[in-house]
C-alpha cells in the first residue's frame, strides 16, 4: 500500500483508499517556475505509482489556467495531462483527494504532499528527460540544485542507462528477480521514495550474478514509474 508522509500532520497517510477506490491527485501549481513544475511532476510520480498498484487515479491542476509555458514544458518532460480544475467544478469532494504542493504553498484541507523548492541554473538540457532525472535524484521533501554539475550528473547516468538497456535487450528475457521487484515497490510505496528507487537499479546493474535479460525487465519496469524513456535506443546495438 502507497503511504506517504501528510505534511500537514507529518504522520504516514494511505494514499489509495481501502477497496482501490478513485484517488484524486491535484496539483497546486499557481506559477510557472522550476519549483512549480517539480509539483507537477511529483503529482504525476504519485498518479503513476498508485496506477501501478492497480488504483484509478483522477488528475486535477489548480492555478494553472492558462499556465502555457508550464503546461508546455510539463509535457515535455512527459507529465501526464491534468485536468483544469476550474472547468470540472462541482463534485470534487467525491474521491479520496491527494494534495501536492510547494512548500508553504496554498491548498485545501486533506492529505498533503509538499514539495522542497528548485533553485535553477543553466536553461534546460535538449533532452528533457535528463532535466526530470536531475528532478528525481532527490526526495520531493528536499531541496534540487539545477547546476550543472547536477544536470552533466544526470546526463552521463541518462545516457548510460540508455546504452545498457539497449544491450541487455539483446539477450533472452528473464523476469523480474522477486527480491529486486519488492524492493523496487517498496522504495516508491515509501513516501514516493524515489531515490532509493534509482539505487535499486545502480545495484541491478552492477550485479555480476543477475542475467542481462533480468536487468532489461528490471529497468523497462521501473520506468513505468520513473518515465525516463530507457528503452528510447533498443535496436541501436
Amino acid at each position: 500500500m502507497l503511504r506517504i508522509i501528510d505534511a500537514r500532520t507529518g504522520e504516514p497517510a494511505d494514499a489509495a483508499p481501502a477497496r482501490r477506490g478513485l484517488t484524486r491527485v491535484e496539483a497546486h501549481a499557481p506559477g510557472s517556475d522550476p519549483t512549480h513544475l517539480r509539483v507537477l511532476l511529483v503529482a504525476d510520480l504519485l498518479a503513476r505509482a498508485l496506477e501501478i498498484g492497480g488504483t484509478p487515479v483522477w488528475a486535477l491542476l489548480t492555478g494553472g489556467h492558462r499556465q502555457a509555458e508550464l503546461l508546455a514544458r510539463a509535457m515535455a518532460l512527459g507529465i501526464r495531462p491534468f485536468e483544469d480544475s476550474h472547468d470540472v467544478g462541482a463534485g470534487l469532494g467525491e474521491a479520496q483527494a491527494v494534495h501536492v504542493a510547494a512548500e508553504g504553498g496554498a491548498a485545501p484541507d486533506g492529505v498533503r504532499i509538499a514539495v522542497a523548492p528548485v533553485r535553477p541554473g543553466p536553461p534546460d538540457p535538449a533532452d528533457p528527460a535528463v532535466l526530470r532525472l536531475a528532478l528525481l535524484t532527490r526526495h520531493h521533501s528536499a531541496g534540487v540544485p539545477l547546476d550543472e554539475a547536477a544536470l552533466a550528473e544526470a546526463a552521463a547516468t541518462l545516457a548510460r542507462w540508455r546504452t545498457a538497456v539497449a544491450r541487455w535487450a539483446r539477450s533472452p528475457s528473464r523476469p523480474v528477480p522477486d527480491d529486486v521487484r519488492r524492493r523496487l515497490r517498496h522504495a516508491w510505496e515509501d513516501d514516493l521514495d524515489v531515490p532509493g528507487v534509482l539505487d535499486v537499479l545502480r545495484r541491478v546493474e552492477s550485479d555480476p550474478d543477475l542475467p542481462d535479460g533480468a536487468r532489461f525487465e528490471t529497468y523497462a519496469h521501473a520506468d513505468r514509474l520513473l518515465g525516463l524513456d530507457l528503452t528510447r535506443d533498443l535496436g541501436s546495438f
